[in-house]
């Protein structure tokens, strides 16, 4: 109850058998998992020593009556991220959750471990890019990210490097339109003290720091041409040279590079280098602007403001239907970018459990009369899931309200085969299931145990 409360979606498991195979399911698996110590068959420290082998990338919190030192040294070598002795204070396990989600979601992001199943990525438009990126994934060869300002490009590039060889290497960023052309150089290739006036230390630069790793170059089009020459140098020989420096350094770098300009048209105005387009533009991903994968809008909004109150310390539960409707109709030109700060705005000014249209003032006053939007999108499966064919369901008999004699059947008789019904009619995708019953999936989960439902291969307790 205080977790929901807080804003986060809850699943619960009576045991630790069932509660691996909740953290596990690669289609709804868990974000943080609380993890009582003492429980029936697996004990607490088993389950967390299978859950550190199975999703090392997930940050458990441990819960118990013991506060012996010696227990909870054990769970912090066995991977727990926080320990909290009970009676346990609500506000603390919320804290604990917030913690242990900027601790996750930080240490995703500085080793390089996104990937793929990370990207809110549905909508069909997206379905080609992340295809593309799984591909560019399995080799080091050069990818160019074309697409508008704020869509996304550095997200895909992340996910490249998550799913290579290349994940838990340094991924490094360069703004190339965000360095003073004086600073290019020694940003990029380093400089040896006392090289120029200011050079008071050795700097390795963004090359060698990334040695081993990926270097993201965006804005590449912003680089002055001197500076193309150079960066032409480096990928064709591998090395780069520091200034100041008598010798050139080794670099093993994969090189992704993203500009929302017309590089070929720069090329043939000059203003870009021939030779270092096409020795960039190997593998172009075309990165989708937001007005042309609206159906991702609803899933990015939920996103964004489960990251913001986590931030915030908010217990936003989502957005009224209007609102996303809202936000589904406008022409987002600043892209998902643009999208991120209203809802970061919204969560900040609402003063309710859920997003309205007046949060978004700026938006708000731009619309039409709310009866002539048109309405939600509908979600669909995730790009790197197989879709739910729904065609492909052997029919099912509606479930009946009348009983063979011609009276009314039992609310929970009804409930009970509605239920049925539904994980029959969505292949037993229980998210997609709560969603159209319009119950969360900790209540859903009670009543298929209550209900002792079939549920195919997800095995509930």
């Amino acid at each position: 109850a205080a977790v929901e409360k807080a804003g986060f979606g809850c699943r619960t498991a009576p045991d630790g058998e069932v509660g691996l195979a909740l953290a596990t399911d690669g289609a709804a698996g868990a974000d943080v998992i609380l993890l009582d110590l003492t429980m029936p068959g697996l004990s607490g420290m088993e389950t967390l020593e299978k859950l550190h082998e199975r999703r090392p990338d997930v940050p458990v919190v441990m819960l118990t009556a013991t506060s012996g030192i010696d227990t909870i040294v054990s769970a912090m070598r066995a991977g727990a991220t926080d320990f909290i002795v009970k009676p346990a204070n609500p506000e603390r396990v919320v804290v604990s959750i917030r913690n242990a989600l900027k601790l996750s979601s930080l240490s995703r992001k500085v080793e390089g471990g996104m990937g793929f199943e990370d990207m809110i990525a549905a909508a069909p438009a997206m379905r080609q890019v992340v295809r593309l990126g799984q591909r560019a994934a399995a080799s080091d060869i050069p990818v160019l990210i074309l697409g508008e300002s704020g869509v996304g490009k550095e997200v895909i590039a992340r996910c490249i490097q998550g799913a290579s060889e290349r994940a838990g290497k340094p991924f490094v960023t360069v703004n190339c339109g965000a360095i003073p052309e004086n600073l290019v150089e020694s940003i990029l290739f380093g400089h040896e003290k006392g090289a120029f006036t200011g050079a008071v230390s050795k700097s390795l630069g963004k090359f060698v720091e990334a040695d081993g790793g990926t270097l993201f170059l965006d804005e590449i089009g912003e680089l002055p041409l001197d500076m193309q020459l150079k960066l032409l140098r480096a990928l064709q020989e591998g090395e780069v040279d520091a200034v100041g420096s008598r010798r050139p350094t080794k670099v093993d770098v994969r090189i992704i590079s993203a500009t929302n300009r017309d590089l070929a048209q720069q090329v043939k105005e000059g203003g870009f280098r021939e030779d270092l387009y096409y020795r960039l533009n190997v593998y172009p991903v075309d990165m989708p602007s937001l007005r042309e994968r609206v159906e991702d809008i609803p899933a990015l909004t939920d996103h964004f403001i489960s990251r913001f109150n986590a931030s915030e310390g908010t217990s936003i539960t989502g957005a009224v239907d209007e609102t996303m409707r809202m936000l589904c109709a406008f022409d987002w030109p600043g892209n998902v970018r643009q999208l991120e700060n209203a809802v970061f705005r919204a969560v900040v000014l609402c003063e309710g459990d859920q997003l309205k249209p007046h949060d978004f003032p700026q938006i708000s006053g731009m619309m039409p009369e709310m009866a002539d939007l048109p309405p939600v999108p509908k979600r669909v499966a995730p790009a790197n899931d197989a879709p739910v064919e729904l065609a492909s369901v052997p029919a099912v008999t509606p479930v009946p309200v009348l009983d063979g004699e011609g009276e009314l059947r039992t609310l929970n008789d009804v409930e009970r085969d509605l239920i049925q019904y539904a994980i029959n009619h969505y292949e037993g995708h229980m998210s997609e299931v709560s969603r159209r019953l319009g119950i969360g999936r900790s209540t859903l989960y009670r009543k298929v145990r209550e209900y002792d439902l079939d549920v195919g291969d997800k095995k509930v307790g």
